[in-house]
Protein backbone atom coordinates (compact mmCIF):
# COMPACT_ATOMS: atom_id res chain seq x y z
CA UNK A 1 0.00 0.00 0.00
CA UNK A 2 2.74 2.54 0.59
CA UNK A 3 4.92 1.48 -2.26
CA UNK A 4 1.55 2.38 -4.29
CA UNK A 5 0.94 5.53 -2.78
CA UNK A 6 4.69 6.54 -3.02
CA UNK A 7 4.09 5.67 -7.02
CA UNK A 8 1.39 7.68 -7.09
CA UNK A 9 3.02 10.48 -5.57
CA UNK A 10 6.14 10.22 -8.03
CA UNK A 11 3.27 10.29 -11.05
CA UNK A 12 1.99 13.56 -9.54
CA UNK A 13 5.75 15.48 -9.24
CA UNK A 14 6.09 14.51 -12.90
CA UNK A 15 3.26 15.76 -13.71
CA UNK A 16 3.82 19.10 -11.52
CA UNK A 17 7.19 19.06 -12.73
CA UNK A 18 5.82 18.68 -16.53
CA UNK A 19 3.58 21.82 -15.92
CA UNK A 20 6.31 23.53 -14.47
CA UNK A 21 8.33 23.13 -17.78
CA UNK A 22 5.51 24.39 -19.99
CA UNK A 23 4.37 26.87 -18.00
CA UNK A 24 6.30 27.93 -15.30
CA UNK A 25 7.86 31.38 -16.99
CA UNK A 26 4.11 32.84 -16.75
CA UNK A 27 5.10 33.01 -12.96
CA UNK A 28 8.88 34.87 -13.80
CA UNK A 29 7.01 38.44 -12.84
CA UNK A 30 5.54 37.87 -9.80
CA UNK A 31 9.12 35.77 -8.49
CA UNK A 32 11.85 37.33 -10.46
CA UNK A 33 14.07 34.77 -8.93
CA UNK A 34 12.40 31.74 -10.69
CA UNK A 35 14.22 31.64 -13.94
CA UNK A 36 17.12 30.28 -12.04
CA UNK A 37 14.62 27.53 -11.32
CA UNK A 38 12.55 27.51 -14.70
CA UNK A 39 15.52 27.63 -17.48
CA UNK A 40 17.61 24.54 -15.92
CA UNK A 41 14.33 22.44 -15.86
CA UNK A 42 13.04 23.72 -19.21
CA UNK A 43 17.00 22.04 -20.60
CA UNK A 44 15.99 18.95 -18.54
CA UNK A 45 12.74 18.81 -20.30
CA UNK A 46 14.34 19.75 -23.99
CA UNK A 47 16.90 17.16 -23.55
CA UNK A 48 14.43 14.24 -22.56
CA UNK A 49 12.02 14.98 -25.88
CA UNK A 50 14.86 15.89 -28.32
CA UNK A 51 17.17 13.05 -27.01
CA UNK A 52 14.56 10.74 -26.34
CA UNK A 53 15.73 10.28 -22.96
CA UNK A 54 13.69 8.53 -19.68
CA UNK A 55 13.12 10.96 -17.26
CA UNK A 56 14.56 9.42 -13.94
CA UNK A 57 11.01 9.70 -12.08
CA UNK A 58 9.86 6.71 -14.83
CA UNK A 59 11.72 4.02 -13.85
CA UNK A 60 11.26 4.74 -10.10
CA UNK A 61 7.85 5.19 -10.62
CA UNK A 62 7.86 1.41 -11.83
CA UNK A 63 10.05 0.43 -9.46
CA UNK A 64 7.38 1.72 -6.92
CA UNK A 65 4.60 0.11 -8.62
CA UNK A 66 6.41 -3.54 -8.69
CA UNK A 67 7.38 -2.89 -4.84
CA UNK A 68 3.96 -2.84 -4.41
CA UNK A 69 2.82 -6.02 -6.34
CA UNK A 70 1.15 -4.14 -8.93
CA UNK A 71 1.25 -5.68 -12.77
CA UNK A 72 -0.12 -2.67 -14.26
CA UNK A 73 -1.98 0.50 -13.12
CA UNK A 74 -5.45 0.32 -11.07
CA UNK A 75 -8.51 2.29 -12.16
CA UNK A 76 -8.04 5.03 -9.62
CA UNK A 77 -7.91 9.07 -9.97
CA UNK A 78 -4.03 9.34 -10.51
CA UNK A 79 -3.96 6.03 -12.91
CA UNK A 80 -7.10 7.31 -15.14
CA UNK A 81 -6.45 11.05 -15.55
CA UNK A 82 -2.86 11.23 -14.54
CA UNK A 83 -1.05 8.31 -16.19
CA UNK A 84 -2.45 9.17 -19.42
CA UNK A 85 -1.23 13.16 -19.41
CA UNK A 86 2.54 12.06 -18.31
CA UNK A 87 2.59 8.93 -20.90
CA UNK A 88 0.49 9.31 -23.74
CA UNK A 89 -0.25 6.14 -25.70
CA UNK A 90 0.53 7.58 -28.98
CA UNK A 91 3.71 9.23 -27.69
CA UNK A 92 6.39 8.29 -31.04
CA UNK A 93 9.55 9.74 -31.85
CA UNK A 94 8.25 12.17 -33.88
CA UNK A 95 5.78 13.85 -31.70
CA UNK A 96 8.49 13.98 -29.17
CA UNK A 97 10.30 16.40 -31.10
CA UNK A 98 7.38 18.27 -31.91
CA UNK A 99 6.93 18.57 -27.91
CA UNK A 100 10.18 19.54 -27.69
CA UNK A 101 10.02 22.58 -30.33
CA UNK A 102 6.83 23.90 -28.61
CA UNK A 103 8.39 23.68 -25.27
CA UNK A 104 11.38 26.35 -26.75
CA UNK A 105 8.33 28.24 -28.30
CA UNK A 106 6.05 28.65 -25.74
CA UNK A 107 9.00 29.42 -23.25
CA UNK A 108 10.95 31.44 -25.73
CA UNK A 109 7.81 33.78 -26.18
CA UNK A 110 7.35 33.99 -22.79
CA UNK A 111 10.59 34.84 -21.97
CA UNK A 112 10.55 37.38 -24.88
CA UNK A 113 7.95 38.97 -23.87
CA UNK A 114 8.72 39.45 -20.20
CA UNK A 115 12.21 40.74 -21.31
CA UNK A 116 10.61 43.46 -23.44
CA UNK A 117 7.86 44.37 -20.99
CA UNK A 118 10.70 44.84 -18.20
CA UNK A 119 13.21 46.61 -20.76
CA UNK A 120 10.15 49.03 -21.27
CA UNK A 121 9.49 49.44 -17.47
CA UNK A 122 12.74 50.54 -16.73
CA UNK A 123 12.77 52.54 -19.21
CA UNK A 124 9.70 54.53 -17.82
CA UNK A 125 11.26 54.28 -14.19
CA UNK A 126 14.67 55.89 -15.91
CA UNK A 127 12.76 58.70 -17.62
CA UNK A 128 10.59 59.48 -14.27
CA UNK A 129 13.85 59.09 -12.12
CA UNK A 130 15.96 61.61 -14.90
CA UNK A 131 13.03 63.84 -15.02
CA UNK A 132 12.41 64.04 -10.75
CA UNK A 133 15.96 64.81 -10.91
CA UNK A 134 16.13 67.65 -13.17
CA UNK A 135 12.87 69.14 -11.59
CA UNK A 136 15.51 69.05 -8.01
CA UNK A 137 17.94 70.60 -9.32
CA UNK A 138 16.41 73.03 -11.03
CA UNK A 139 14.18 74.13 -7.68
CA UNK A 140 18.01 74.15 -5.56
CA UNK A 141 18.81 76.67 -8.50
CA UNK A 142 16.25 78.91 -8.33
Amino acid sequence: MVARTLADLVVLVHLTFIVFVTLGGLLTPRWRWLPWLHLPAVGWGGLLEFFGFTCPLTPLENWLRRLGGEQGYSSGFVDRYVLPVVYPAALTRESQVALGVLLCVVNGTVYLLLLRSSRLSACGRCDRGTAEAIRSTRRSEG
